[in-house]
């Protein structure tokens, strides 16, 4: 009985761990591709070998009637429930940007956006570089900012709109531009009280920005020009959450290119990893970022590792580059992290939810998840895809669970 003890703390003290979220690498199957999904046609050697390892299963990580968004998503796969903890998602990339959000004050997603012939073209104007978006934001502050409304610079295309005084635009009714496109947008500007004054700065907002100096060069590059901006996820101050150190015991480190997981970081009291080449697109340097991941398991118990390429790609409908992200992720960050010593390391492998090519957004279906490593053991799958998980027949209702039974 001793010996059992012992071998138990020698595994919780030594033990290291990591968390690996390919955000929106779940699909659907396509029609096109021998109704596969992309996952099923990735090949994935080295994360094939864990699944034969590790124990495989279904989890809901977005709970019935919320929103299939990454913030809802991300947090059930740290461990949080969304339904005690979610209070909009604009207020968590705030917090990443450290903007401090007063009692009268509220945020707004803030896209920059294309428009043509009045149909959403592009929810991230060709993916515009965070040096040049910042420079539009600039702009936009002079042209449209005054002391109750400002525009605060974010990664890419992804900026926050803080207004004071306007609390009634928390009850306009506002849709994501991912979640339309090709569609009039005529149909889904916001609507409902407080949506005025949001509809008014995005009208105002293409006036501007017809003849930026930013616009003039990207047209002669023959790139997207930015055409309006797009105010949606609107929220208060994020609510306090218990750190994960308080509710796991463990002290964990994150690395990710997008604020919304930098922001879910610092609300849980994890520390955020400044690797340079991780972007929030299909340029992240994917073996840096295992690099960077691996040297903070020196002084972290645990490292979570959020690649945005796989849902980035499902948004744009761009399936070869949705499988090349999931097989980069395979090769260079799943391959270095079996590198480590199997007998120090444990894994938990899941996408927040799924982005399938064939509808271009967020689903809230539930995503496959493998656990891994020391006191883990085979439940005989041998791929890491949504009907491999399936048949395995395990099934976590709520996902926010998956990250105790983990640890």
């Amino acid at each position: 009985m001793r010996n059992c003890a012992t071998a138990q703390v020698r595994i919780k003290l030594y033990m290291k761990y990591f968390v690996l979220i390919p955000d929106g690498a779940a699909g659907e199957p396509m029609p096109d591709r021998d109704n596969r999904t992309c996952l099923e046609l990735a090949a994935t050697p080295n994360l094939d070998d864990m699944v034969r390892e590790g124990t495989l299963g279904l989890a809901r990580t977005v709970p019935p009637g919320m929103e299939p968004s990454s913030a809802c998503a991300c947090m059930s796969v740290l461990g949080y429930d969304p339904a005690v903890y979610y209070r909009g998602r604009a207020g968590i990339e705030a917090r990443s940007m450290g903007l401090d959000i007063g009692e009268d004050e509220v945020v707004f997603r803030c896209n920059l956006v294309t428009v043509r012939d009045g149909r959403m073209w592009d929810y991230s104007a060709g993916h515009i570089s965070t040096g040049e978006a910042a420079e539009i934001i600039e702009s936009l502050n002079k042209e449209l900012g005054t002391s109750h409304i400002t525009f605060h610079s974010g990664i890419g295309y992804r900026h926050i709109l803080k207004l004071k005084g306007f609390k009634d635009t928390l009850e306009a009714v506002c849709t994501p531009p991912h979640d339309i496109p090709g569609k009039p947008v005529a149909e889904y500007l916001p609507q409902g009280p407080g949506g005025h004054l949001l509809n008014a700065l995005m009208t105002r907002s293409q006036d501007m920005l017809r003849s930026h100096r930013i616009n003039v060069e990207r047209r002669s590059r023959g790139d997207v020009p930015v055409s309006s901006i797009w105010l949606f996820w609107g929220s208060g101050r994020a609510p306090e959450m218990p750190s994960f150190n308080e509710t796991y015991g463990v002290q964990a480190a994150m690395t990710s290119g997008v604020d919304l997981l930098r922001g879910l970081a610092l609300m849980a009291g994890m520390t955020v990893l400044d690797i340079e080449g991780v972007t929030d697109g299909l340029d992240n340097d994917y073996a840096a970022q295992a690099g960077g991941a691996l040297e903070a398991l020196d002084e972290h118990d645990m490292v979570v590792i959020h690649v945005e390429a796989p849902d980035d790609a499902g948004h744009d409908g761009l399936v070869d580059e949705k499988i090349k992200a999931i097989e980069c992720i395979d090769a260079e960050i799943i391959g270095r992290l079996v590198s480590w010593d199997k007998d120090e390391l444990r894994g938990l492998i899941m996408p927040d939810h799924p982005t399938p090519i064939t509808s271009r957004t967020h689903r809230a279906d539930p995503v496959p998840y493998l656990l891994w490593g020391p006191g883990i053991t085979s439940n005989g799958a041998a791929r890491f895809t949504e009907p491999e998980a399936a048949r395995a027949g395990l099934f976590m209702e709520e996902g926010y669970k998956i990250m105790g039974e983990f640890l």
